[in-house]
């Protein structure tokens, strides 16, 4: 079993930024695993964000977010962070961390889930 938690969410004025985190415990960080942040913005479908493969290292990013958003990982923490710049209220949503074997772009492929963290962008 794999343990997700989420962290760095809040309220913040659109153009601002934030730091979402996402500690992995209960196995091995395994290099060859997608970590990947998606979204669930108020009354819409989950959406793919972002993710990120160790080996051989890879990342992907939504449309959407391309330029504004950057995922990183620390192997060492077993630690995947999300830093998001020149937010958008379009941007509000529950912010999820997922791992998965086969996952890639998209929202299928991840096995193991975290909570969640809100992040609220105002005008």
């Amino acid at each position: 079993q794999v343990q997700l938690v989420e962290s760095g969410g809040g309220l913040v004025q659109a153009g601002g930024s934030l730091r979402l985190s996402c500690a992995a415990s209960g196995r091995t960080f395994n290099s060859f695993v997608t970590m990947g942040w998606l979204r669930e913005p108020p009354g819409k479908e989950r959406e793919f964000v972002a993710a990120i493969r160790w080996l051989p290292y890879t990342t992907y990013c939504a449309d959407s977010v391309k330029g504004r958003f950057t995922i990183s990982r620390n192997n060492a923490k077993n630690t995947v962070y999300l830093q998001m710049n020149s937010l958008k209220p379009e941007d509000t949503a529950v912010y999820l961390c997922a791992s998965g074997i086969t996952a890639g772009t998209g929202i299928t492929g991840y096995d193991y889930w975290g909570q969640g963290t809100q992040v609220t962008v105002s005008s």
